[in-house]
């Protein structure tokens, strides 16, 4: 099971990004998804997530900026982010909570992390 991030890059303070990713492999059931990030210096942290049921969780920064999106069949989650901030700055990543299978057919509850994508926001 893995996870693969698209979008990221640079952007002018105001503007707008979309990230998305896709879940792949082996996967039984998808509980959440959603996005952290980590600044330099700092400690990773939740950025949005939402769950099959539709509970959606944003850190207070982003609140009315970003908006959190999933597409349960195609097994994707999207991070659509407005107004950017330099704060915004950070490397990305793309989480999952899920239950997938193992190579003996064992299903496995798991917490996987797709490759960061760095997102630069200039002043």
């Amino acid at each position: 099971v893995q996870l693969q991030a698209f979008g990221g890059g640079l952007v002018q303070a105001g503007g707008s990004m979309r990230l998305s990713c896709v879940a792949s492999g082996r996967i039984v059931m998808i509980h959440s998804m959603g996005w952290y990030r980590q600044a330099p210096g700092k400690q990773r942290e939740l950025v949005a997530s939402l769950t099959t049921g539709g509970d959606v969780n944003y850190a207070d920064s982003v609140k009315g900026r970003f908006t959190i999106s999933r597409d349960n069949a195609k097994k994707t989650v999207a991070l659509q982010m407005n107004v950017l901030k330099p704060e915004d700055t950070a490397v990305y990543y793309c989480n999952a909570d899920l239950v997938g299978k193992d190579s003996l057919d064992t299903m496995v509850a798991e917490i996987i992390w797709g490759r960061g994508t760095e997102v630069t926001v200039s002043s």
